[in-house]
Order: structure tokens, then C-alpha cells, then sequence
């Protein structure tokens, strides 16, 4: 007799946004001729832009002549994108990054859950709470932790709360721990890391050895001079800390599916027998052996994402969400919430009215304004009380949401 994963019976019954899409689902059978305005699930509206586009249709014609037809690729992705990731993201900003070091995927969110592969069973893991629930969610499904209390904390991990008295940023622990997740720009709380801050972070890692998990999707809404891009930027880095990065939010990938991962090759973790590993070969081994790369097709529209049309088309999309964010900020605040991020984030984290639960709020917003958000309590046991609302859409549906909840 075949048997399962018990650890999956662990989880929640399901994944917060298919949850909010059952719920929203529901109501939509329930109530036809409502106008549903969805600012919960981060999926970007606007097109991709044209310099991808066109770079996309002639790939495509190249995949119908025998003389540039590509079949596989190299698992790792083709060297003329990771060159000028490198150089653009990376070394642009002083970040000793080389393109070797650079891993083409189809999704961060995949990459952050498959990392795990490379790790142990006997980490100590510690993440943020609220957090972006892959994290937590790929450590129960690898037998990471135990089972989750009343508040849904999973034995096993460390839980480092976040909260507005913190500026939604994360204290050192006064523990050991071995691998640490951190994203910034926040997902969901929209806050920010300083140069300062992060620092703090990576001298914590290089004398506990541990390993931070960098979450740098949003990287591309950061308008703050002052503030950090890559982790890499912080001296030491390479020697704790591994980045992931997407294409979706700042080039509109979400359904065409481009990231990346960085490995140092100076990372290293320890074997059973108290020998030092490179992390950078056991990452490309599992990619050589679990992944075939992303299409050709996918990686010449994000190669195009660097020329200079492109630079300027994404300049122009990442603006375009971010002018969102600070309409739902400012209308919300006049409105009478407390708000926070909406400001180098595109998304906005508000405190739920007259001690609203974060379900309740979400009930009250679908069922009265027709305006869909994410319940904090989604995120973690920090996050009740909280509600997150997204900038990914367009400028009419995001001014017509606000009047809506202003006038509720």
C-alpha cells in the first residue's frame, strides 16, 4: 500500500489565497451582478513591456528556423542574461556578483521553497511573523517542524514577531538559529532594511554560521537612495546569505515566469562529518538534476528587460504601482486607518478597525464595499488584527476601491 507525506496533514486546510479565492468565489455565485475589485493576491495588471514583448515574438521566430532553434538550454539559464543580471543588478551596485554565481528559474517562490532540498533536517529555522507563508509552508511539507499549536505556530521554528513598535523589522535573536528568512521590501508589511540594519544581520550570521534566505523580490520599488537593493551591498554577505529575485513584479512576469537565485561560490555550509561544503554545488546539482531551465523564449524578454527601452518601460510600470500605493495610502489614512508601508513597497498594511479580526475585516470589505484584500492573520499569528491591500492593479479600479472604503 502506497503511502503519503504525513507531514502535509500538518498544514493548514488550505493555502491562504486559494482560500480568499474560495471565499470571493462564493460570494461572486452568491451576488452576479457585484463588482468585484481584487487588491489581495500580488498579481500584477499592466502588460509586459514592449521591449520584452518584442524580444519574446523573435525568439519565437527563431524557435521556427532550424538554424536558431534552441531545444534544451543550460539548467543554469543562458550566460547573456546571467552576464547582465550581473552587471546591472549586482556589480552596477558594488556587489562582487558574478554571473556564474547567477541561477535562472522559473519563479522565486519556487526557489525559496526548493532551496530547502540542499539543507538539512536539523536546522534551526527562524522566520518573521507575519511572514510570506511559502516559507513557513515548504519547511512543514520537508519535515522541518512539528505540528502547530492553537495560534498555528509550527513546533520547530523560531518565530520572530514583527510589529509596528519595531517598525515591522525583526530583532536579532538572542538564540542560535541556522537559517533565516528575510524579505525586502516586506512582504506583506511593505517595510524597509537599512544598510545599518542589515549589517546587524549578517554579523549575527557569519558568528552563528548561519545562512539568511534574502527575499529581494520587490527590490525594484525601493526609490530611497539610501536603502539597500541586494544584501550583497552589506560587506560579508557572500559569506552568509543567499538572494532571490524575480522578474514579476517590477517587468510584469508573473505569468510568463523569469527569476533568479544567487549562490555565492564562497558559501559554504557543514556536511555530517564537520566538513565544510559548497552550497553553490549542491544548488547546481539539484537544478541539474530536478530542473531543465527556463524556456529560451522566456529568457531573450528578460534578457530585453536590460536594454535601454526596457529600462525605461519597467522605470515606467514600477512607477505606475507605486503612484497606486501612495493613492491607497494617503485616501486610507484621510479615511482613518492606521497605515503603514505604501512607501519603497507596493504593498500597504493597515490595522483592521474596531478591533476587527482579519477575517472579519475581509468579510466586511467583500460583502459591503465589493473590494477584495488579504487578511493579516494569513501571515502568520502576528499579523490578526492586520490587513494587507495591494497596489497591482489598474488606476481605475484602485481609485473606485478607495472611494468604496472611504465611504464605508
Amino acid at each position: 500500500m502506497a503511502t503519503i507525506n504525513d507531514n502535509y496533514s500538518k498544514l493548514k486546510a488550505g493555502y491562504l489565497f486559494p482560500e480568499i479565492a474560495r471565499r470571493v468565489n462564493a460570494f461572486a455565485e452568491a451576488n452576479p451582478n457585484a463588482q468585484i475589485i481584487k487588491l489581495g493576491i500580488g498579481d500584477v495588471t499592466e502588460p509586459l513591456p514592449e521591449a520584452c514583448r518584442t524580444a519574446i515574438i523573435q525568439a519565437v521566430e527563431e524557435m521556427g528556423n532550424r538554424d536558431t532553434f534552441k531545444g534544451y538550454g543550460p539548467e543554469q539559464g543562458y550566460g547573456w542574461l546571467r552576464e547582465k543580471i550581473a552587471t546591472s543588478d549586482f556589480q552596477g551596485r558594488g556587489c562582487d556578483i558574478d554571473a556564474s554565481e547567477i541561477f535562472i528559474s522559473d519563479g522565486s517562490k519556487c526557489d525559496t521553497g526548493n532551496i530547502l532540498d540542499i539543507f538539512g533536517k536539523n536546522n534551526k529555522i527562524a522566520v518573521t511573523d507575519p511572514v510570506y507563508p511559502v516559507y513557513v509552508d515548504t519547511n512543514v511539507m520537508a519535515g522541518h517542524t512539528g505540528a502547530a499549536n492553537d495560534k498555528g505556530e509550527f513546533e520547530g521554528l523560531v518565530y520572530l514577531p514583527i510589529r509596528a513598535e519595531n517598525n515591522f523589522t525583526a530583532e536579532i535573536p538572542t538564540e542560535k538559529v541556522d537559517l533565516i528568512y528575510l524579505c525586502f521590501p516586506n512582504n506583506p508589511t511593505g517595510a524597509t532594511a537599512t544598510k545599518e540594519y542589515l549589517k546587524k544581520w549578517v554579523d549575527y550570521a557569519k558568528a552563528n554560521g548561519s545562512i539568511i534566505f534574502f527575499d529581494a523580490a520587490y527590490e525594484a520599488f525601493i526609490t530611497d537612495p539610501s536603502l539597500p537593493h541586494s544584501i550583497y551591498e552589506i560587506e560579508g554577505a557572500r559569506d552568509c546569505a543567499i538572494e532571490f529575485r524575480s522578474f514579476s513584479k517590477n517587468a510584469g512576469f508573473t505569468g510568463t515566469r523569469c527569476a533568479l537565485t544567487v549562490v555565492p561560490k564562497t558559501l559554504t555550509a557543514k556536511a555530517s562529518d564537520g566538513s565544510d561544503v559548497e552550497l553553490w554545488k549542491l544548488w547546481n546539482r539539484r537544478q541539474s538534476t530536478k530542473f531543465n531551465g527556463v524556456s529560451y523564449i522566456v529568457q531573450r524578454g528578460a534578457e530585453a528587460v536590460y536594454s535601454e527601452a526596457g529600462q525605461a518601460q519597467v522605470k515606467g510600470l514600477v512607477s505606475f504601482y507605486l503612484e497606486n500605493a501612495k493613492i491607497i495610502r494617503e485616501q486610507l489614512t484621510a479615511a482613518g486607518f492606521t497605515v503603514y508601508g505604501g512607501i519603497n513597497a507596493p504593498y500597504i498594511w493597515l490595522k483592521t478597525p474596531e478591533n476587527l479580526s482579519s477575517w472579519d475585516f475581509f468579510d466586511k470589505l467583500l460583502q459591503n464595499c465589493n473590494v477584495v484584500g488579504t487578511p493579516g492573520s494569513g501571515f502568520g499569528a502576528a499579523g490578526e488584527g492586520y490587513f494587507r491591500i495591494s497596489a497591482f492593479n489598474s488606476r481605475e479600479n484602485v481609485e473606485e476601491a478607495m472611494k468604496r472604503i472611504a465611504a464605508l
